[in-house]
């Protein structure tokens, strides 16, 4: 299986890694290298998680993100990649 991230997951992963390395330097990369492992292993596993609001959501297994995406033929296609502690109306708005 294929797997596309796209533009707005991409922005989301930009985000979070400024979010991170803001924090602690070093820690935005590790963030990204975490997140980056559990998107590719949706090239064994897309379409085996649950769904919330018509989207399969695959939960980080390092951080508190889950990576919101959808299954068309042979590929993955990575939506959004959103902070799981934030307001759950705001992911339900973002993910209409």
């Amino acid at each position: 299986m294929k797997v596309q991230i796209l533009d707005e997951a991409e922005q989301d992963l930009i985000d979070g890694f400024r979010f991170y390395e803001a924090q602690v330097r070093g820690l935005g990369d590790y963030f990204l290298d975490s997140l980056f492992s559990d998107i590719d292993s949706l090239q064994l596993y897309a379409g085996i998680h649950p769904q919330y609001l018509g989207y399969y959501r695959l939960l980080s297994k390092r951080f508190p993100f889950a990576i919101y995406y959808l299954v068309a033929g042979k590929v993955a296609r990575v939506h959004a990649v959103l902070d799981c502690r934030r307001d759950p109306v705001r992911t339900e708005d973002r993910l209409k």
